[in-house]
Formats: C-alpha cells, structure tokens, sequence
C-alpha cells in the first residue's frame, strides 16, 4: 500500500532540547494513525514540522512525496489541518464560511458551490448551511470543521483533539466521519488526542511518544502483547461425559494454556491468538464449546502500564 506520510530519523533540536529526537513512522493511504503522549512529548512539534511549519533539524519527513520544509505549498494543497478550537466566522454561515475559504483556495465558485453542498451533506450540515456559525453547538462546528479540511479533497488529514468538548452524541458523530473519510474517501488520517477510548474505536494503528521519543508503534494488539503478554481467553466446552479422561483427550493442543473441570464443564485458558486453531481442534475431537471469551487489549490499560514503568 502506498504511503501518504514517511518519517525518518527526525529530530528538532532548540538550543541543546530535543523537543523531537529521533522519531520514525509512517502512515499508509486511507489509514488512520494516532499520534499519542503525555504533554510535551513532541506530538505538536511533530505536526509542525509534517506541515512545513518549522524546520526539522535533522531527518527527513515525506508527505507524498513532498518534503514539506522545500515544497511546504505542495504539502499544504494536499493536506487539511484540523486544530483542537477551530475558528469560524461566527457572524457568517457555514456556506458563507466555506464560500470564502474556497476563495481563499483559489477555487471558482461555481465549482465551490458544488463542493459546499457535497461536504455539507456528508458532514449532515446541509440542511442548517444558512444558519449563522455562532448559534452550532461545539460537536457542529467541529463537523463544520471537517467539511472545511474535505472541500480541498485532501490526500492527509491531521485532526488534534478533534472530540474534546463535545457531548457523547457529536462525539459518535465525528467517529463516524472520521471512520468515513477513511474507509469510503481513502483519506490518511493522523490523529492526536488525550482521549485512549475513542482512538482505541478508530484508529488502525497507533505511536505513543515519550520525551520527544517514539517509544512504541503499532497496532493496540501488537503493542499490547509487548507490553502486557499475550492475552488469555476462556473456553468452555461440554462433552459426551466429563472426567478426568475425557481431560485428557484435550492434551497437546497448541495454544492452551491450562485445563480443568468445573461446573460439569471442561475449562480452557488458551492464548488469544490461537483462538480459531483451537476452537477447531477441540470440535475434531468431539468436544462442543458452549462459550468462548476473550479480552481485548485496553489502549488505555497500555498506556498507564508504558508509563508507570517509565
């Protein structure tokens, strides 16, 4: 798969501090990639300088294929930047708002019509576009937002804490447009933001920063196993009559952990990611699972545990 975003080696050195020291990743196209860490661990640093904002001291940073710092109007053609308060004209509609940032763009406005009414409707704003700014609700300002980072059809779009302050309901609102930009739009997708549940339900994958650092990369599962083991299902299978014989017809199954009679039932701890190789080995040898639990990584759970070592 093609990469919208390549970072290597990338530093950014003021006056002795490395606010960012060596950081590498990349983001694929229509992947969504969460950027996280405590304040000041480098994160906004590193945003500035994928923007072309300020000028890495060491390393190279790609944004299809433009280095930002020589080609910084290339990048930003094809970039949209969605900051944590996004600023409106408040005494304007969300059509006027977005009339003008298409002015701003260079694009002709009978084109910008068109584009307005599209990004609206996929934001669910058409129908309040001639409602002035200043009476949406902060979930509609950040899907106004949205609309306005979609209407330069972006190939990256950069969104810092695009949920807080929003209630439950706008929050699910933005998921689903970022999921949607994603998924339907093929738009890469490099989100910062404190809140671990909802980058835990969005993103494919995620790097934690640390001390200007990138201390961990990778899917929640793949982090997880390294920092919190492999993880342990339970499986609870009923057969034909339970003893200790029928016990023993589980034995030399890859995978499991440990077995045990309980409740009439037979019980397995087996390693989460032989789950499937398991359920059916225990069907070949004529056993029935009645119940097959698992526990699912927690980004959050990941996150003290890095930090706590730390």
């Amino acid at each position: 798969m093609a990469l919208v975003v390549e970072v290597q080696d990338l530093v950014k050195d003021y006056n002795g501090f490395k606010a960012v020291d060596g950081v590498t990743f990349h983001v694929a196209q229509g992947e969504i990639f969460g950027l996280l860490g405590p304040n000041g661990a480098g994160k906004t640093t590193t945003i500035l300088m994928l923007l072309g904002m300020t000028e890495p001291t060491a390393g190279v940073v790609c944004v299809c294929g433009y280095d930002p710092n020589k080609e910084p109007l290339e990048v930003k053609r094809i970039t949209g930047y969605l900051p944590e308060n996004v600023g409106f004209y408040e005494d304007l509609t969300a059509k006027e708002n977005l009339l003008y940032l298409t002015k701003l763009n260079g694009i002709p406005e009978d084109v910008a019509i068109k584009k307005i009414d599209k990004v609206l409707t996929t934001v669910g704003l058409l129908e309040v576009k001639d409602k002035l700014v200043g009476t949406y609700s902060k979930g509609m300002r950040q899907r106004l937002g949205l609309a306005s980072v979609l209407i330069k059809e972006p190939k990256l779009v950069i969104l810092d804490e695009p949920t807080t302050g929003i209630d439950p309901e706008g929050t699910e609102q933005v998921l689903d447009l970022i999921r949607k930009m994603s998924r339907e739009m093929g738009v890469s997708i490099l989100l910062s933001s404190h809140l671990l549940y909802q980058v835990q339900q969005v993103c494919d994958r995620v790097g934690i920063m640390f001390r200007g650092k990138m201390v961990a990369q990778g899917s929640i599962e793949e982090i997880g196993r390294q920092v919190l083991g492999e993880r342990e299902g339970i499986m609870k299978l009923t057969y034909d009559y339970i003893s200790d014989e029928a016990l023993s017809k589980l034995d030399g199954i890859d995978g499991v952990l440990e077995k045990k009679i309980a409740n009439n039932s037979i019980i397995l701890k087996f390693n989460e990611e032989r789950k499937l190789d398991i359920v059916r080995e225990v069907v070949m040898r004529g056993f029935l699972p009645i119940e097959v639990k698992g526990r699912e990584y927690s980004l959050e759970e990941i996150y003290i545990r890095y930090f706590r070592e730390e």
